[in-house]
């Protein structure tokens, strides 16, 4: 009884071998034929050989789990090989930090007294390059810029180009030169204060600037119908938005705003630059100029020196060598706070129109705490991206329309149509007479 048992149970086993056999038959078929689908798909190797077929296949198997990247380098490096040159990388490497000196000033470079005079030999030698343009505008440059790396929000760099592109709008339109900084000219000016050293640069190169425009990467035009009062400014060099009230009297850190002013290309502004600088190194001078600026200003945190304050305090202790010359501009927003502004853009649109520059349709919301580039900031990002997206397209209509575009919303990137193509698009006049402007200053 037991000898067909025992031969039961062997024929199971041997029709189990068999039926992996099987198995394993149909196993390397379908790995044979996915060989050759991938080489058929990549290639088969520089020489067709198993080894070449394999390091391939690895490679096509490594950018399907590491992604698009991983191949752009991989072409990078092989390209670089190819040609026996090292791949274009380079480390950057920081400089050793150095403590500055408390009892050595600060300084620009060489001492500068006579631009004036320098400035105007100049300009009576190259006619071409007059500072004022036809019909008496001064020649503007306006200045920004970033850091040099890449942000550290991902989508920092796509806020950076809209910012940009909303700057060269107004500018093309305007007249304005523009000139987009990606460079720290000077290790011991940085963040707040990397914009000293810049402007006075600018000034020394470019002679036939009248006026140089600084703004802040994280402003923006929301009116780009409203041209600049420059009749108002003949008789002065600094213009910020700003309340004398608030400054002068009441010696508030915010009576004035530097994330957008102009400061004329003489003699005057080289000293109040130099003037304004000595808080601005970074270690020990920045931070006990910090310490100084909050005892000394109103509603000031404790915090480092920043460039805002500290011309603040210039004024308030210098005023009778400085305050002629400064006009703090409040007429219109030359420098708008968006927490007052970008909820009510839908409400100016329906009662008001461009041109006007002030609170009724600012002519820049500046997106102040709000931090685009870096991961902290004083508001929460989602907020300020989405607030920054709405000034975008706020301003960005105003160009469309030119072309009969406008976005489906401030909130939207997508376009619509606001007008028919026609046989006689030369009769076609933009609603804002943007297109070949003749501009005159608003009066406000």
């Amino acid at each position: 009884m037991q000898v067909p048992g025992f031969l039961s149970l062997g024929g199971r086993k041997l029709r189990q071998i068999q039926r992996s056999m099987q198995n394993a038959k149909v196993t390397l078929l379908c790995l044979f034929v996915t060989v050759l689908v991938l080489r058929g798909t990549i290639g088969a190797g520089k020489f067709g050989t198993p080894e070449q077929d394999f390091n391939e296949i690895r490679e096509h198997l490594i950018v399907g789990r590491r992604g698009e990247p991983h191949r752009v380098l991989t072409e990078v490096v092989a390209e670089s090989s190819n040609n026996n040159t090292p791949p274009a990388v380079e480390e950057e490497v920081e400089e050793p930090e150095v403590e500055r000196d408390p009892s050595v000033p600060y300084s620009f470079g060489p001492k500068i007294s006579d631009w004036d005079d320098q400035r105007t030999e100049w300009l009576a030698e190259n006619p071409a390059f007059p500072n004022f343009l036809p019909g008496g505008r001064p020649r503007i440059l306006l200045v920004t810029g970033s850091a040099p790396a890449p942000c550290e929000s991902p989508v920092g760099d796509h806020l950076l180009l809209k910012s940009i592109k909303n700057k060269i709008d107004y500018c093309r339109l305007h007249g304005i030169e523009i000139f987009y900084n990606m460079a720290h000219l000077d290790h011991e000016m940085s963040g707040f204060w990397a914009k000293l050293p810049l402007i006075r640069k600018l000034m020394l190169t470019h002679p036939e600037v009248e006026f140089i425009w600084w703004m802040d990467s994280d402003a923006m035009f929301t009116d780009m119908v409203f041209e600049l009062p420059f009749e108002r400014y003949k008789n002065h060099n600094f213009i910020m938005h700003g309340w004398e009230e608030l400054v002068y009297n009441r010696k508030n850190w915010i009576g004035l705003n530097t994330g957008s002013f102009l400061l004329r290309n003489c003699q005057w502004s080289l000293d109040i630059l130099d003037a304004w600088a000595p808080m601005g190194p970074k270690g020990k001078i920045r931070t006990e100029a910090g310490k100084l600026l909050t005892r000394s200003l109103v509603g000031r945190p404790e915090f480092e020196a920043d460039d805002q304050s500290a011309l603040v305090y210039l004024l308030i202790t210098q005023r009778e060598k400085w305050g002629d010359k400064v006009y703090l501009e409040s007429a219109y927003y030359l420098h708008g706070y968006w927490g007052i502004l970008v909820d009510k853009y839908e409400e100016m649109m329906e009662k008001y129109h461009p041109g006007l520059g002030d609170h009724r349709w600012p002519l820049v919301t500046h997106f102040v705490g709000c931090k685009p580039c870096g991961k902290v900031g004083d508001y929460p990002v989602a907020q300020c991206l989405r607030q920054m997206e709405r000034a975008f397209n706020f301003g960005d209509n105003q160009i469309l329309q030119i072309y009969g575009f406008t976005h489906k919303s401030l909130s939207s990137r997508g376009v619509k149509r606001t007008r028919n193509d026609t046989d006689k698009p030369l009769e076609v006049k933009d609603e804002l007479g943007l297109l070949h402007p003749d501009f005159k200053a608003v009066k406000v």
